[in-house]
């Protein structure tokens, strides 16, 4: 069993953006700069902003970070939304989930310019990824694409299991999974005889949100697995009162697996990642189109 280990890729990934961008910056392009719209003062929300903006620095970006108190309406927030998509010195926009509840996500997110969209979930980006198309592909399925292209996991011919059918996660992954040629089955809260699809599949990515709900015996021998999930657990043991854990029972899943990967420290920095290289994709689009011009 090897760990695909995120926090390693990651970083070889980020210096090779860094190197990127300086090069960009040597040919006169501007520095790419990534927006976040944070609103309210979740805390998970509040560190995941705080870690994006950290990997803006380490790789050359410009980042801002506008903060809202979550009595924001949705008219103000929306307007918000607009002025970055008219503001040509912001490259990508962000506006980090969960919303308060009087506010549509949706209406949100389709707000925002698909062209700064470098969370991949505009309906525009969704079309193009599904076509195979260029587009900004959502970062946690990018991510894991890249995690496993870097261990040269063979995916041509093989059956990938998607436990989970979020917009997300579970539908954007089963698309990319077929353009790497694996067939796909994906699979929910409705599937009936899981562990039976399981049992059959060469890749396991495991993304529904309920800590430890792979088992050993759900997993064939030399199978790959995914680990998306990572949930706070009560722990009175732990000195942080909490433990992570992820979708997979890594304790009697490991023994089976070829490959597999820890929460935290698997997919998690690679989602960040895919951030980043989204929006390094969208800067180089628009100096292409400058280029044109």
């Amino acid at each position: 069993m090897e760990t695909l280990n995120g926090n390693a890729v990651a970083k070889v990934l980020k210096e090779s953006i860094k190197t990127e961008v300086l090069a960009l910056k040597s040919k006169g392009v501007k520095t790419p700069h990534l927006a976040a719209i944070l609103v309210g003062s979740v805390g998970a929300s509040m560190t995941y902003v705080a870690a994006k903006e950290k990997d803006c620095h380490e790789v050359g970006f410009d980042s801002t970070v506008l903060r809202f108190p979550e009595t924001i309406t949705e008219a103000e927030l929306l307007a918000e939304v607009e002025k970055i998509n008219n503001n040509s010195a912001i490259d990508g926009l962000i506006v980090q989930l969960p919303l308060p509840k009087h506010i549509n996500e949706k209406k949100v997110t389709e707000t925002i310019s698909w062209k700064k969209d470098v969370d991949g979930f505009h309906p525009m980006n969704v079309g193009l990824m599904f076509k195979g198309l260029p587009c900004f592909l959502p970062a946690t399925p990018y991510g894991i694409i890249k995690l496993l292209e870097h261990y040269k996991i063979e995916t041509t011919g093989k059956h990938c299991v998607i436990i989970g059918r979020s917009d997300i996660v579970g539908k954007p992954m089963s698309a990319l999974m077929l353009q790497k040629n694996c067939t796909v089955t994906v699979c929910h809260s409705k599937t009936k005889n899981l562990k039976e699809m399981t049992l059959q599949a060469d890749i396991v990515i495991a993304a529904l949100g309920i800590p430890e709900f792979l088992k050993g015996e759900m997993v064939k021998e030399g199978a790959v697995v995914i680990d998306v999930g990572i949930t706070r657990v009560d722990d009175a043991s732990n000195p942080k009162g909490f433990v992570l854990k992820g979708d997979v029972d890594f304790a009697s899943v490991s023994p089976k697996c070829s490959f597999i990967t820890p929460v935290p420290g698997g997919v998690g920095p690679m989602t960040r990642v895919g951030l980043l290289l989204n929006t390094l994709d969208a800067i180089k689009r628009n100096q292409d189109l400058r280029s044109k011009m």
